[in-house]
């Protein structure tokens, strides 16, 4: 769902559950070692960043998925990446309930 903030014009997307993995990240534009991305199967492009809390991606192994509450971002002039506050709270899920919920959710 987008919403219009009526006084500045700004395009407001809504929090969705979605299911994202880390991964190491070894390419520029990013100290961060650990990045997160959407899994596949979601309506979200694979190669998009996931702002979220660090300590989430680092407690746990490269490769962990987690269930979160994000919305689509974007800074000024810069590429759409999804975003979740630091302190707002995730599931951790086996690979089979990320297929589950994907494929209830999306039907794929």
């Amino acid at each position: 769902m987008k919403l219009k903030c009526f006084i500045c014009g700004v395009i407001i997307m809504s929090y969705k559950k979605v299911v994202i993995e880390t991964y190491h990240h070894t390419g520029g534009g990013s100290a961060k070692k650990i990045r997160a991305r959407p899994v596949k199967g979601q309506d979200f492009d694979t190669s998009m960043n996931v702002e979220c809390s660090s300590k989430m991606r680092k407690s746990y192994p490269v490769g962990t998925k987690f269930l979160i509450d994000a919305r689509v971002s974007s800074k000024e002039g810069g590429t759409n990446f999804l975003y979740s506050h630091y302190e707002s709270p995730y599931e951790i899920v086996t690979d089979e309930q990320a297929q589950e919920f994907i494929a209830n959710i999306y039907g794929r």
